[in-house]
């Protein structure tokens, strides 16, 4: 027995936002659906920050032209006790191989930051695959280990790279907080930008060989220790097991219910549903709720099905549409997928055997 209560009104508007999804009725949304292409591929994104129940965060460099503060920033992270990941090119490999080795010796981890720092958005696939392999090939013979992780050239990325990437078997990391410290800017900017609005999970962008950087990075470590926050290099961040990414690059679990869950018969419904579960958030599904099918969540909502599931959606009875949503609507709370219950005052009661 699935017990779901809620408020007629929200039950109201469940079945609005169901019914706007699949038929592009209401307020213009039919225009909205009918310019996107609803048949397109999810664009697959890198690993921005993680999600996390505990304060674990990490720093992050990224190394392709000097080397004037490679020890500095040794005992900079030493002396805070900060094991960070460093994103080094093949070409830094060739200039500095003592510092990629005194860096791995010291405990932190050396990743993989393009052969010749390319622009990679676009690049021809082979080509991407021999850059990348060959980074790792210099980095192994420095270190005596393989890098897994992956930063892409000036943050520059495309559905076809990532693909490819992450098919090599390594993980592509961007960051979630940017220090901007290429451009050159005050060490109290420095600070400011990489100590306010931190969270567990996220990652931290900083580049090597810079003056301010050098000066700046005591006092963002201690102003973060102070806050709570724990540090490990960024293999150390990532999640074990099964996982997505959601549409702002966070790394999450797959919800064990969401498998279980079992939305309708018709498989293609059930892919359906099955993949706005994995994509959608908490908060996606209180605004339709609230607010209804929004331009912006339009596009995001129909980048994640194919015309097949929409045109499958289509067919179900307003009453099927409904079971299914409650479904996941518990499924992205990450509740229990045979009980659970939103109560407010006059309330309705759906019961589905």
């Amino acid at each position: 027995m699935f017990v779901m209560t809620m408020t007629k009104r929200r039950l109201i508007r469940a079945v609005m936002f169901i019914l706007v999804l699949v038929t592009g009725i209401a307020i213009g949304v039919f225009a909205i659906l009918s310019s996107i292409d609803t048949g397109a591929e999810n664009i697959r994104l890198p690993i921005y920050c993680v999600k996390r129940s505990d304060n674990m965060i990490s720093v992050t460099f990224d190394c392709a032209w000097g080397n004037s503060n490679t020890d500095e920033l040794i005992s900079i992270l030493s002396e805070a006790k900060v094991k960070a990941t460093f994103f080094v090119t093949g070409e830094f490999a060739d200039k500095y191989p003592d510092d990629i080795r005194k860096l791995s010796e010291a405990g932190h981890e050396i990743a993989n930051h393009s052969d010749k720092h390319p622009h990679i958005k676009g690049m021809n696939v082979n080509d991407l695959i021999a850059d990348t392999k060959e980074c790792s090939r210099k980095i192994k013979m420095i270190t005596g280990c393989e890098p897994t992780l992956y930063r892409a050239p000036y943050g520059e990325y495309d559905d076809k790279s990532m693909t490819t990437i992450f098919g090599m078997g390594m993980s592509a990391i961007q960051w979630n907080k940017d220090s901007i410290d290429w451009d050159k800017p005050s060490p109290e900017t420095i600070i400011e930008r990489t100590t306010v609005n931190i969270t567990g999970g996220s990652i931290l962008l900083f580049h090597n060989d810079l003056e301010n950087t050098t000066k700046a990075l005591p006092t963002v470590l201690k102003n973060l220790s102070e806050q709570g926050f724990e540090f490990c290099t960024v293999s150390e961040l990532l999640l074990d097991g099964e996982y997505t990414i959601d549409s702002n690059g966070m790394q999450i679990p797959k919800a064990n219910a969401t498998a279980a869950i079992v939305y309708s018969e018709n498989s293609t419904v059930n892919s359906a549903f099955e993949t706005l579960a994995q994509q959608l958030t908490a908060s996606d599904i209180d605004a339709l709720a609230e607010s209804g099918l929004t331009p912006d969540m339009a596009q995001k909502l129909s980048g994640y099905l194919t015309t097949e599931q929409i045109t499958a959606l289509g067919d179900l009875s307003e009453e099927e549409l409904l079971d299914s949503f409650e479904l996941l609507k518990n499924a992205v709370y990450g509740g229990d997928a045979n009980s659970g219950s939103v109560e407010s005052d006059n309330t309705s009661s759906l019961v589905k055997d």
